[in-house]
């Protein structure tokens, strides 16, 4: 009888994660919000509508789950290869940049649109609401091990001798784009996510389907001895 270890299974599982989560990263941030400062109207209206919550819906929530499930396959498939420090390494810190960045992804999905709405219903002093500057720190710190933590990730893939390296390279590319040049240079700048941020998602979501491929086509099952009679 012909059979896989359940471990297997399931690592095979998450990895099928990891290019849904690009998929939804880059449908998520193909249109910029609008600049609070210059355009409170026009961002109080994007962010209080039916499509912002279900994209933060989308992304906060199913994206985080699979990410994270994602990533932990990532983690076991390597922790055999060339490259088993690297990979526990880089799985640790990108979970734990994931983990982080619930607590700012709860604010955006729920508090921003209720911020709008306010904004939109007339009350302008809704603007000046602050957040703890602990909440740009949290922020700052899942932005930062989701870098560390995915390109460490991308180096392991490369180092692997299981993994197409290329495959790597391209989760690599696509962390800094999406993390760096994207979501950290936004924030910097306008406020919201660049147009780089798609980009990298989409580098993301093609790196993922090409893990996910690779690691299906490397299934070994396990033979299972014959019973034999007593």
């Amino acid at each position: 009888m012909v059979n896989e270890s359940p471990a297997a299974a399931w690592i095979r599982a998450g990895l099928i994660g990891l290019p849904v989560y690009g998929l939804i990263l880059m449908v998520t941030t193909v249109k910029p919000q609008p600049d609070q400062l210059t355009d409170p109207e026009g961002w109080a209206r994007f962010v209080s509508s039916t499509t912002y919550l279900i994209e933060h819906l989308a992304s906060n929530v199913l994206g985080t789950a699979l990410v994270i499930f994602g990533t932990f396959a990532l983690g076991a498939l390597l922790v055999n290869s060339r490259a088993p420090r690297l990979a526990l390494w880089g799985m640790v810190l990108a979970v734990a940049s994931y983990v982080l960045f619930t607590v700012p992804g709860v604010i955006s999905t729920f508090a921003t649109p209720a911020i709008g709405a306010s904004y939109l219903a007339g009350n302008r002093e809704v603007m000046t609401v602050e957040f703890s500057p602990v909440l740009s720190a949290v922020f700052a710190l899942s932005l930062l091990l989701g870098l560390i933590g995915n390109v460490i990730l991308a180096v392991a893939i490369w180092r692997s001798g299981t993994l197409p390296k290329w495959s790597g390279v391209l989760w690599g590319a696509g962390s800094v784009i999406f993390y760096l040049l994207g979501a950290a240079l936004g924030v910097a700048t306008t406020g919201a996510s660049l147009p780089t941020q798609p980009v990298g998602a989409a580098l993301l979501a093609i790196a993922g389907a090409w893990i996910s491929w690779a690691a299906l086509r490397q299934r070994q099952p396990t033979v299972l001895p014959k019973p034999t009679n007593t």
